[in-house]
């Protein structure tokens, strides 16, 4: 696990850094080709420069969120507001995370991918990369 994202997985709660434990090590078991860091103070995993999956700690609990996710069509994946194509799920015990979704989702996210890369240079256009 990458340094930066240890430090802050630290900083949660027990049950917080335990949800955030478990998820940063599925995503690096199952998408191990992804850079990881700290981004906008939380940590992502990127392919190729463009983001893919992150997680927060967010008022509601830890909130899984995947940049491309609402193409996922997935149920348990709730599409976030606005022109973007993200979707996320929020936990709030280690217990809640479904690893066979989660694994699931991880390989979606390497075939379905918006390029978030570039969205600024595109003046907030998406474009679907994969």
């Amino acid at each position: 696990m990458n340094k930066d994202v240890k430090a802050y997985n630290s900083t949660q709660t027990k049950s917080d850094k335990e949800i955030c434990n478990l998820l940063a090590t599925e995503i690096d078991t199952h998408l191990p080709k992804a850079e990881n860091k700290i981004w906008h103070a939380h940590p992502v995993w990127f392919l190729d420069g463009n983001p893919i999956v992150g997680y927060s700690k967010q008022k509601a609990g830890i909130r899984l969120i995947f940049w491309s996710g609402a193409s996922f069509e997935e149920d348990a994946l709730k599409p976030g507001t606005g022109k973007f194509k993200d979707a996320s799920a929020v936990y709030n015990s280690v217990e809640e995370v479904n690893t066979k979704d989660l694994k699931r989702w991880l390989k979606k996210s390497e075939k379905i991918q918006w390029d978030y890369k570039n969205v600024v240079k595109r003046k907030g256009k998406l474009e679907r990369l994969k």
